[in-house]
């Protein structure tokens, strides 16, 4: 049975969801708290294993200082975020502040009772929208990491790893830039160790998506 406390400042909500959870089997409302203090010593008092934590009220301590504290008083006890706001500064504020996901009060019922179960068997859980803007930036930190990197190469190593990238042999590439052999190894070396590349194709990878070849790839 998974014991659930529910902190919402609108009693109208708060019973909706105490109907709601517990009219399925695996699952019980301990008890109930209008704002965040309360919710804190209702969460003491109960040892839910999840709290559904109300992001906006205006009255008492607000839902994410009450998370942040509640997690310092009961580490284990999984805390869920219901927020209006499809926003990812709340989002990301609420996990900061302990919070093992989110759902919006306009989701589905049955979204809603997946992601407690989910947050009580220890695993995060994001609204969909949620989680596609997570991906997005994390996609867009990856790109921006690997642009930082190519910063870190001289002009010269730029074109090592361009004409490598290209198929051209070291000595090709030597005669090429006018230099010998053996810099054009050091150089090729220097560029594989700053992008944290060890193969060829790893190189050619990553050339192509810098479009030094021409042409890239999204």
């Amino acid at each position: 049975m998974i014991k659930v406390l529910l902190v919402d400042d609108h009693a109208v909500v708060r019973m909706g969801l105490k109907m709601l959870l517990n009219s399925l089997k695996d699952m019980e409302v301990v008890g109930e708290a209008s704002e965040g203090n309360e919710g804190i010593e209702k969460a003491m008092e109960t040892n839910p294993d999840v709290v559904l934590m109300d992001l906006s009220m205006p009255h008492g301590k607000d839902g994410l200082s009450a998370t942040s504290e509640l997690k310092k008083q009961l580490p284990h006890t999984a805390i869920l975020i219901l927020t209006m706001h499809d926003d990812e500064e709340y989002l990301f504020r609420a996990i900061q502040a302990g919070a093992s996901g989110c759902v919006l009060k306009s989701a589905p019922h049955d979204e809603l009772v997946q992601a407690i179960r989910s947050v009580c068997s220890g695993n995060a859980y994001l609204h969909p929208s949620a989680t596609k803007r997570l991906m997005e930036e994390y996609i867009g930190n990856l790109k921006q990491d690997e642009m930082d990197t190519y910063q870190l190469l001289s002009d010269r190593e730029k074109e090592v790893l361009t004409l490598v990238a290209k198929g051209y042999s070291n000595k090709e590439i030597a005669e090429k830039l006018v230099i010998s052999v053996k810099t054009v190894e050091t150089h090729k070396g220097n560029v594989m160790g700053k992008l944290k590349i060890k193969t060829r194709p790893e190189l050619v990878s990553f050339a192509l998506k810098k479009g030094l070849l021409g042409y890239g790839i999204q």
